[in-house]
């Protein structure tokens, strides 16, 4: 079969994962990387004695199912595969102890995982809480929130290569004395924007919420209780929270340990960066997804799924997962260990709703559940299968003893077999095809052609066939819906079409529940789903999902409500009806100059010379103005620097939140960057943004240990900050629902979806 990809597959692939000469020139097709990735894999059965002929069999097998567009793995085996990197693990799990040493280890550790292009996952609850006295230097604890920052500024000096973003999950027990700081931690959505965090909840807490009872909080350095707070009002805080922005999700750690598969390595903590990974300190997983959507055949006018293809899949990406482990270089040698200790692999699914479209079986049914129940027990069964087998020729996993499979002599090559996990980038090259279990997000949308400013209509594959079909499909139609992306209200649509192409915000988050929890019974490890809710929900009916998650047997929750993170750039304190009704109209006028201004000059070091940033506030001491100067320039230069102060000073004055400015001008690029105290100054620009975000945002560290951390952070900048690759050019928009924010790397809309934040036009994911 030849390989056949879409044009937005091709993009994902020449900006991503192809390999690049030294000027940025891809050099390799879709084919030969796929070629590539196979011939690494197959590789691994040397070790276990085979023939090359097998060896090149196998090779030729795992080409096909790739070309095929039937399994992909995750996106750092695409990438790495082959190559001299060859780290290939999506997922990370890190300890972090109570102590500098072990935090500052974690973010060296941390560092390295996401410069190969691995996504990390922290517990921060051993940290003793804020304000704790600390013994040997006699100081004050900063607590988990604090070390939380200190981890997210040095992710975002890492960028990966221009390949992938680093991305962390951050979780705290519901029994730390932090917990109701760590909870709001990231009320304002500019904060920590490199974690998803999650609250690791216990069954003794979900009770207590029940009977509306007080539970204790524990010092994680004494375990003893030290406070007490009513179970239903930190519950209450996670769900406004989480109806706020999406965050905090939930995690049901008792749930998830008593499925650890091997309890006496320890206990589980965290996950990777989007819950759907539990792992043991130091653990790695390799992931896969198989395609359903190109495993659908025709019979009888109809389509349904090609069990026996299915079932060769499935056994020969258990294969390819299991090999990966011993092809893979691992970043640490701690990790190394660990991951061959338990060898867990996490074989998926996407493509689901895409083919519940195709096979006309609406989402949000019955008949989906009952499916959803038998292709997951299936894989699962199948999976077992090829595991028992590359038991018997290659042994169990080193931890078998004392794992849960040894009562009842289940012989298993792998810890876990199965994951849900999040596919943005990977369902881009295997389609068009859904992500994940995710119902599809619009059927039609927009796309802007950036080389003659046409707009473009992409429609669902599944969808364009049923229309077709039907005689209905034409570009006016297509245009039509493209505007609200969903087909519910359009009566030009047949009803049988209507009911089956249901799209996320169609479906009540009940069904979206029931969806991921009869996944997660046949899932070894976790399900990554978001629960889209609109617009208008309720705090009551955020309420209501987090108690049906716990009560359906899910091991965690993410929710994410239309619209809660898009951005309000322009906003006034007051509720003068004149001025909302300026607001409204976009007529915001900026705050008169008094006659007298105080402020500060800070001179910085840049490529182009000495620049001086002065800032003046008001009477009020609030910002109002920001003029900058360079040394003898004159000419473009003192223009654009004339410019970027009258365009800050109007922001400023029109009460513009200095954070939304500071990440506007932060990290922009030119020619001639610079290093100041140990800082990279990319430009002018940056350099501004620099000098703001110390003045107006961080004047003053509070604590010894928090000066201690920006010395450390400044000390580690030189070597994190040679890591950022150059500024990635645009690629072309997308218009659709549920936006959350502007692709960083192509300026594109990103939306809330499987846990995380992606775009679909390049690929982008925050995680």
């Amino acid at each position: 079969m030849a390989l056949k990809l879409s044009e937005n597959s091709l993009k994902v692939l020449e900006k991503r994962y192809l390999k690049k000469d030294e000027n940025g020139k891809v050099v390799e097709t879709p084919q030969e990387m796929f070629t590539r990735v196979a011939k690494a894999i197959a590789a691994a059965d040397r070790l276990y004695r085979k023939t090359e002929d097998d060896i090149a069999a196998l090779e030729h097998k795992f080409f096909t199912m790739m070309e095929n567009l039937e399994f992909m793995p995750n996106s750092p085996t695409l990438m790495n595969a082959g190559r001299d990197l060859s780290q290939l693990s999506a997922c990370f799990v890190l300890p972090i102890e109570d102590s500098m040493d072990s935090i500052f280890d974690s973010i060296k550790f941390t560092a390295l995982i996401h410069k190969s292009g691995g996504g990390t996952g922290f517990s921060f609850s051993r940290l003793r809480a804020r304000s704790s006295t600390v013994r040997s230097t006699g100081g004050i604890a900063s607590g988990p929130v604090s070390f939380m920052k200190v981890f997210d500024a040095a992710t975002q000096a890492v960028k990966q290569g221009g390949t992938r973003r680093g991305a962390n999950m951050g979780i705290l027990r519901v029994d730390h004395p932090d917990i109701m700081d760590f909870i709001v931690c990231k009320e304002n959505d500019k904060e920590i924007n490199n974690f998803n965090i999650s609250v690791a909840v216990t069954e003794d807490f979900m009770r207590k919420v029940t009977k509306d009872e007080e539970y204790d909080l524990i010092d994680p350095n004494t375990h003893k209780a030290v406070h007490r707070l009513k179970a239903k009002e930190v519950f209450e805080l996670m769900v406004k929270m989480a109806h706020k922005n999406g965050e905090p999700g939930i995690i049901f750690i008792d749930r998830i340990n008593n499925n650890n598969p091997t309890p006496l390595l320890g206990k589980i903590e965290s996950t990777n960066p989007c819950g759907e990974q539990p792992l043991l300190p130091f653990e790695s997983c390799n992931l896969g997804s198989i395609n359903l959507y190109a495993l659908l055949k025709k019979a009888d006018g109809k389509f349904e799924f090609d069990w026996d293809r299915l079932k060769e899949i499935i056994h020969l990406s258990v294969h390819f997962l299991d090999n990966v482990i011993d092809v893979n270089k691992y970043p640490l040698s701690q990790i190394d260990k660990m991951t061959k200790q338990t060898r867990k692999i996490g074989l998926g699914i996407m493509g689901w709703s895409s083919a519940l479209a195709k096979m006309m079986i609406p989402y949000d049914s019955d008949e989906a559940i009952a499916l959803a129940e038998k292709v997951m027990s299936f894989i699962q069964a199948e999976a077992r299968k090829e595991s028992l087998d590359l038991a018997r020729a290659r042994g169990t996993f080193p931890a078998y003893k004392g794992s849960i499979f040894e009562a009842s002599n289940l012989r298993l090559r792998n810890a876990t077999l199965t994951t849900i996990a999040p596919t943005g980038t990977i369902s881009i090259i295997a389609g068009p095809c859904s992500s994940g279990i995710e119902p599809m997000f619009a059927l039609c949308y927009q796309r802007a052609n950036v080389l003659d400013n046409a707009r473009m209509i992409e429609v669902e594959p599944a969808f364009k066939d049923v229309m077709e079909e039907k005689g209905l499909y034409t570009r006016k139609l297509m245009e039509k819906i493209a505007e609200k992306g969903s087909v519910q209200e359009m009566k030009e649509v047949p009803e049988d079409i209507r009911r089956a192409f249901v799209t996320s915000h169609d479906i009540t988050p009940e069904w979206h529940i029931k969806m991921q929890a009869v996944f997660q019974k046949f899932t070894d490890n976790a399900v990554s789903k978001t629960i889209n809710f609109h617009e208008d929900a309720s705090i009551d009916d955020v309420r209501k999902a987090y108690m049906l998650a716990y009560e359906m047997g899910c091991k965690g929750l993410t929710i994410y409500r239309d619209k809660s993170r898009s951005e309000q750039v322009l906003s006034v304190g007051t509720k003068d009806t004149k001025k909302d009704k300026q607001v409204a109209e976009g007529k915001i006028g900026p705050r008169p100059r008094p006659e007298v201004v105080m402020g500060t000059t800070t001179k910085v070091s840049t490529g182009c010379g000495n620049l001086y940033v002065t800032i003046n506030t008001d009477e009020n001491s609030r910002p109002f103005e920001v003029f900058m100067s360079m040394g003898k320039a004159g000419g473009c230069a003192a223009s654009q620097l004339e410019a970027i102060g009258r365009l800050v000073s109007l922001a400023l004055r029109s009460s513009v939140d200095v954070k939304v400015i500071i990440e506007q001008l932060r990290s922009i690029r030119c020619p001639s960057p610079s290093w100041e105290k140990g800082c990279r100054i990319f430009s002018c620009a940056d350099a501004i943004a620099r000098v703001i975000e110390r003045r107006l945002v961080n004047d003053k560290i509070e604590t010894k240990a928090e000066a201690k951390v920006a010395a450390a952070i400044d000390q580690m900048s030189e070597e994190l900050y040679s890591q950022v690759s150059k500024s990635e050019e645009q690629l072309e928009k997308h218009i659709t629902g549920n936006i959350v924010g502007v692709c960083p790397d192509c300026g594109g809309v990103v939306r809330h979806e499987e846990g995380c934040v992606k775009c679909s036009a390049c690929g982008y994911t925050k995680c």
